[in-house]
């Protein structure tokens, strides 16, 4: 572990400010980060605090005003060399988000992947912000669109994705522009601190620091204000559905932008003639992956009434064969949670599963013998229920699946989509017509929806994000980019008349 800390910058005390520059002695508490394998520290983050805040962000405001004006293909060439530092560091970094995330190394390295694949997708951005011309109907007249940098764009990252989704938003925002401010989860500052550290050498060698800054700190006085300050035009926010309903009311007070990725509810469901070994990897991958606490997580589990007594004893099977431990450990498939309230929560969701009438069919319960005696680590857990039940439209972030039986095509297309959430969506069949229907307006009403792949694994390129409570934002791919930029419409008249739109005319041609 302290090899790998060396070689990412870090010690036992970091500080977790830095704008043009560090700031080495912030006026914040400290904030030990907490190894969630063993309950152990890792090492400490010195926090910010108001005075820090006022200059990181002036350092953002200062730096904005230089890169809007740097062409967006060098932009790109800076992203570029920031890429290649991270793939140089991709094996210390990913072990990192699994030493301080818990998720497992192939996921923790998968997630550096993430933002080398996002750096790519933003590297070809920045050749590509594109604008239309549009025809006028006034003669001598030329009308287009174009896109111009938007600010300085305020991100607040959730532990579940520690490094990726900063990169979704960081590495966009820079070829578009933008300087970026961000505050990361207090669960995982020392994931911030690595890839701050990166970023800000690779754009500082360029003469450009301040485009990319850090604020591990508290919502109070960090977050609060974060949210609240008209300097940041646009605010994404990674997070549980009452977070962002506080950050959005805060932003749309000032007539600010947001961009929010909420909670999921995410369902698969199994038509009669789907492929069984097919599902049985996707909803297993989907439930129990990150230790249940992704946003696409699969929750609730819809199997046909023809084929649900040969593939449920298979799933639980499957669950009885997950293997359980410390993340870095070759062959562990589901770490620990993030910390034990994640453990509270997952309890309490389970007594009511029993006072609603459901049944647990496997696990449920904390792991506290042999090397998990320490660690915040539980049983992946399967649950048969029905969708009436209420705590099966809440979204708990642990590893319960809820699995039901349903009839009806139509019926449990409803069923998936009467949770307040949105977010990702499933479904397994052979059946073209079946496809084309859980596809459709009729069929599922979340922003991803999958067939014969699992809830999970969102690839750069497609927008990422949901609808109803999950917030309606779109990340890391299509046409999200222009969420970080502002869109301006001109029209240039190089006749020597002056005709207005509609035809209409004001005064006479000889006044």
């Amino acid at each position: 572990m302290d090899a790998m800390l060396k070689e990412l910058g870090l010690s036992e005390v970091n500080s977790g400010v830095c704008g043009a520059s560090w700031i080495a002695r912030p006026e914040g508490k400290e904030l030990v980060s907490i190894n969630p394998s063993t309950g152990s520290p890792i090492a400490t983050v010195l926090q910010a605090g108001s005075g820090d805040y006022e200059r990181v962000v002036q350092d953002a405001v200062d730096a904005f005003d230089v890169w809007r004006m740097v062409p967006p293909p060098r932009r790109g060439e800076v992203v570029r060399e920031l890429c290649l530092e991270l793939r140089k560091k991709k094996r210390a970094l990913g072990t990192l988000v699994s030493l301080e995330m818990g998720k497992i190394l192939p996921e923790g390295e998968g997630e550096v992947q993430e933002m080398i694949d996002m750096g790519d997708f933003a590297v070809g951005l920045s050749r590509q912000l594109y604008g239309l011309t549009m025809a006028s109907e006034r003669s001598l007249h030329r009308m287009f669109e174009q896109w111009h940098p938007l600010g300085v764009v305020g991100v607040l990252t959730a532990f579940n994705f520690p490094v990726a989704v900063w990169s979704w938003n960081a590495l966009v925002a820079a070829v578009c522009g933008d300087s970026l401010v961000w505050k990361p989860s207090p669960e995982t500052p020392l994931c911030a601190v690595a890839v701050q550290k990166i970023a800000h050498e690779v754009f500082s060698r360029h003469g450009f620091p301040g485009v990319s800054t850090l604020l591990v700190g508290d919502v109070d006085p960090i977050g609060k204000r974060l949210v609240e300050d008209s300097r940041i035009p646009l605010v994404s926010a990674t997070g549980s559905c009452r977070m962002g309903r506080e950050v959005g009311g805060a932003v749309a007070a000032r007539l600010g932008r947001c961009l929010l990725e909420l909670g999921g509810n995410n369902a698969v469901i199994l038509a009669e003639d789907a492929d069984l070994d097919l599902a049985l990897r996707g909803v297993l991958f989907g439930s129990v992956g990150t230790s249940g606490q992704r946003c696409t997580t699969t929750r609730r589990l819809f199997v046909h009434e023809g084929i649900y007594d040969e593939f449920v004893p298979r799933l639980r099977e499957a669950y009885a064969q997950v293997p359980v431990g410390n993340p870095l450990d070759e062959g562990v498939l589901m770490g620990p949670l993030i910390h034990g309230t994640a453990i509270e929560n997952m309890v309490s969701a389970l007594q009511d599963v029993v006072k609603q009438g459901g049944e647990i069919l496997f696990g449920g319960g904390r792991i506290e013998e042999g090397s998990c005696a320490q660690g915040y680590f539980v049983e992946p857990t399967l649950v048969a229920a029905r969708h009436d039940m209420p705590i099966v439209h809440e979204e708990t972030f642990a590893p319960i699946l809820y699995v039901m039986r349903y009839s009806n095509l139509e019926d449990v297309i409803d069923q998936q989509n009467a949770v307040p959430q949105g977010l990702s969506s499933a479904l397994f069949t052979d059946s073209l017509r079946v496809a084309e229907r859980f596809l459709s307006p009729l069929g599922s009403d979340c922003g991803i929806a999958n067939v014969n792949i699992g809830t999970s694994g969102a690839e750069i390129g497609g927008a990422f994000g949901g609808e109803k409570d999950t917030g309606g934002g779109r990340e890391a791919g299509s046409d999200a980019w222009k969420a970080y930029m502002r869109r301006q419409t001109s029209t240039i008249n190089w006749g020597v008349d002056l005709p207005l739109a509609q035809g209409i005319e004001f005064g006479s041609k000889s006044d």
